[in-house]
């Protein structure tokens, strides 16, 4: 009788890690949630001024550090942003974002 309580127990147990588990990594990750999972760029104009930003301007992460950035072009400015979820925070209100490149540019 002892034996099979333990089994049971060892089921429920297993059964709950397996649905916990997955939930408890992902609020630990240190990727903002904004971040999608992948970051397919769109082609950027190779005549663009360059964005010379290190760090996303919509979410102030370090470039890079969730793979590569995605990229594309705005009125002949390259952007780089940390993922492709942030290009909807950029759309609401690009003007600000563009003149927190321009500004780096001039730091330059």
């Amino acid at each position: 009788m002892k034996k099979s309580n333990l089994s049971v127990l060892l089921a429920v147990g297993a059964l709950a890690f397996t649905t916990l588990a997955p939930k408890l990594a992902a609020a630990d990750s240190p990727v903002p949630t904004c971040c999608s999972a992948t970051n397919d760029s769109p082609a950027a104009d190779p005549k663009a001024k360059p964005d010379l930003l290190k760090t996303c301007p919509v979410s102030g992460e370090k470039l890079g550090e969730m793979g590569k950035p995605y990229t594309f072009t705005y009125k002949d400015q390259e952007v780089k942003l940390c993922c492709k979820g942030c290009k909807k925070d950029f759309d609401k209100t690009p003007d600000k974002f563009i003149a927190k490149i321009r500004a780096a540019d001039k730091k330059k």
